[in-house]
């Protein structure tokens, strides 16, 4: 098959191009939010629907867009979520109102649904065997990276350009990925003839919709609320749903012996247990560096380089290593890195020095590119190409759900700390509420009061707060390293059983 795509590379290098804008937006819009409430005049909620339009689109649309690609080929869907996802970026930039840019944040998650998914199945058609397990690293490493470098960018874009440059730094990279595809991705037929599974589309997009949204909720108001309990166990009802009529349909969305494919099963346990520690950090370390150390946008984020640096490493280190180890030591070792390095992050203080802060989110940075990339590789290296694109979008959900589960859950445990931990008293009640509600509007009423004492309490709460939950992905970082070591499977080390063993479903 190699033989039949000549130009694989360079399609490779296009989409690696093509999604970093994928994690960029993923992050970018955290350093953009003070910005927006000033300049689109949003209100708290709609602050949180600029976020949330695109998580709950996204989630929505993911399976669908996986099946369009099996059925009329991934090539053309591909191009067409990369289009859009342009286009709505544009729109994003453009927007005169905060209605104007949640209807795009909607439309780019979309664009994002087809993009992510759909290149994971063109990589399993276009590469077999070792150079697989070599495209997809890069693949990984090019969503990864947009996730520390969102910070980074939107913060130099902020202090130098207006609020839409953060959005139009988009689309010059789809543009070129966009006519670097056209040229370079091959064309593939899809399996056509077969009957839609429309209630399994419905029950699935329902339940991820309203699973994602419960957990967005239980982030901001509490687990016990109505608004998180509701939407969660309804969406858990409808997915259950799912799987049962995916057991009794004719002709599934997914065929659920995808998950007793142990490489499929445990290669997608592990990269969603890694996505949870990356997402969990990335939740907290801007918080902290903004309330805590005083940092701007930009500096927070020359801050995280240290991370991008250390995936880079890592996912070298994980590819040179794998052959002569296998992928339980490397995917196992890159865990125990992971927890090392929270661990270390948990010993943070208020006067801990930024070289410290440095060194521990490199050695995150190392054990996160150890362990996405080979994990990622066996469970899409399980997958019949046939249903690649659906299979993929499996995957990508377990992740989405994953990274809004670790932010909502992660984000209680530093909360309820920092709430329990800062001292209000004699405060007037608002200033009170509004120290509680977060750090940094709690040193917003420090400086305004001119006091030192509260703005000591609230350094304190807030890096017990962060240990807490550092202490907690550590512990995710443990369960990875026992499960890589004792359930992923021997043949994924071996090439040609690895590709016998592919499902034919």
């Amino acid at each position: 098959m190699q033989e039949s795509y000549p130009r694989r590379w360079w399609a490779l290098g296009a989409l690696a191009i093509a999604l970093l804008t994928f994690g960029l937006d993923l992050t970018v819009m955290n350093v953009a939010m003070p910005t927006l409430a000033v300049e689109l005049d949003a209100s708290t909620s709609q602050l949180q629907w600029f976020s949330n339009a695109y998580t709950l689109v996204l989630a929505a649309a993911l399976l669908p867009a996986g099946l369009l690609g099996d059925k009329l080929g991934p090539r053309r869907w591909l191009l067409t979520g990369l289009a859009l996802f342009g286009v709505a970026s544009i729109a994003c930039a453009y927007a005169d109102s905060a209605a104007q840019l949640i209807a795009a944040r909607a439309l780019l998650g979309v664009g994002a649904a087809l993009m992510v998914p759909l290149s994971a199945s063109m990589l399993t058609r276009m590469f077999q065997g070792a150079e697989r397990g070599r495209a997809i690293a890069i693949w990984a490493t090019a969503m990864s990276l947009g996730i520390p470098l969102g910070p980074v960018v939107g913060g130099w874009l902020l202090d130098n350009f207006w609020w839409g440059s953060v959005f139009l730094i988009n689309v010059p990279l789809v543009v070129v990925g966009l006519v670097a595809l056209a040229l370079w991705l091959p064309s593939i037929q899809g399996e056509r003839g077969t009957r839609l599974d429309i209630p399994g589309i419905a029950l699935s997009s329902a339940g991820l919709v309203a699973l994602t949204y419960g957990l967005v909720e239980a982030g901001d108001d509490g687990w016990t609320s109505t608004g998180a309990l509701v939407p969660v166990t309804a969406g858990l009802a409808l997915l259950i749903a799912f799987a049962w009529w995916q057991r009794t349909t004719a002709h599934p969305l997914v065929d659920l012996a995808l998950f007793r494919s142990p490489g499929f099963l445990w290669g997608s346990t592990l990269a969603t247990l890694a996505t949870f520690t990356m997402m969990g950090a990335m939740f907290v370390l801007p918080q902290y560096f903004s309330a805590v150390n005083g940092t701007d946008a930009m500096q927070t984020g020359l801050r995280l380089l240290p991370m991008i640096g250390g995936l880079l490493v890592g996912v070298q280190v994980a590819d040179r290593l794998r052959p002569a180890f296998g992928a339980k030591v490397v995917v196992g070792s890159g865990f125990v890195l992971t927890t090392i390095a929270l661990l270390i992050g948990s010993t943070t203080e208020v006067g801990t020095g930024v070289t410290f802060t440095l060194t521990w989110l490199a050695i995150l940075g190392v054990g996160f590119g150890a362990t996405m990339a080979p994990s990622m590789d066996i469970a899409l290296g399980a997958l019949d190409q046939r249903k690649s694109g659906v299979g993929s979008a499996v995957t990508q959900a377990m992740r989405q759900v994953a990274g809004t589960f670790g932010v909502a859950m992660l984000g209680a445990v530093l909360n309820a700390t920092y709430r329990s931990n800062v001292d209000v008293g004699g405060l007037p009640v608002d200033a009170a509420t509004a120290t509680k509600d977060s750090a940094e509007a709690g040193v917003r009423v420090a400086d305004a009061t001119g006091s030192d004492a509260l703005l000591d309490s609230i350094h304190h709460a807030f890096v017990d707060g962060m240990s807490a939950m550092l202490w907690v992905c550590a512990g995710v970082g443990v369960v990875g390293a026992v499960l890589a070591v004792s359930l992923l499977p021997k043949q994924a080390d071996d090439i040609e059983q690895r590709e016998e063993a592919t499902i034919d479903a």
